[in-house]
């Protein structure tokens, strides 16, 4: 069973997926974990780049930029500018140390240590007994092209429609929070 994943690593592109993979999850554990708004938004970034270098190990350009451009850009910037814009206040006993959710914590991380060693192991054993078909794939000429096409002449409406709601709900999230500031 090890035999195949020492032959899968044996390639520079099988090393680059584990990494971008590796990061991808880490991030994602990261950004549930972090205490701070703020480090939950770098890790969510770091898991949004490395989504990025697999869409590009997939002759997906396009989406690898549109990956860095909206997600890892646009939408880390505007977390950040949502957390800048609002206020934070900590309940009283909220001070380090105090609180009854630190008396769980070393139990809690053994279970999800021990529930995520467990999925690892059943997802590593179904890969190795798993026969995957191969073949090649065609990406397609100029596929930024085709997509740029279709999505400012054919569905031009429903993406103007998109960027509207984002907006709308953008400031409507803002606009909630400083009511809630306001009534405290």
């Amino acid at each position: 069973m090890l035999n195949n994943l020492v032959d899968n690593l044996s390639d520079a592109s099988s090393i680059f997926y584990l990494i971008f993979a590796v990061l991808a999850i880490g991030g994602g554990i990261m950004m549930i974990n972090a205490e701070k708004v703020v480090y939950m938004v770098l890790s969510i970034a770091v898991t949004f780049l490395s989504l990025a270098g697999l869409y590009i190990m997939l002759e997906a350009e396009f989406v690898a930029f549109v990956q860095v451009l909206i997600y890892a850009g646009a939408v880390t910037i505007l977390t950040i500018f949502g957390i800048a814009l609002t206020k934070t206040h900590k309940a009283e006993g909220d001070e380090e140390g105090e609180g009854e959710g630190d008396q769980r914590k070393p139990a809690y991380i053994g279970v999800v240590l021990a529930a995520c060693l467990v999925l690892f192991g059943i997802l590593f054993y179904a890969i190795q007994k798993a026969s995957f078909p191969g073949g090649t794939f065609d990406p397609g000429k100029d596929n930024p092209l085709e997509l740029g096409k279709l999505l400012f002449n054919v569905h031009v409406i429903p993406f103007e429609i998109m960027s509207v709601l984002l907006t709308v709900a953008f400031l409507g999230a803002v606009i909630i929070a400083r009511r809630e500031e306001d009534e405290q």
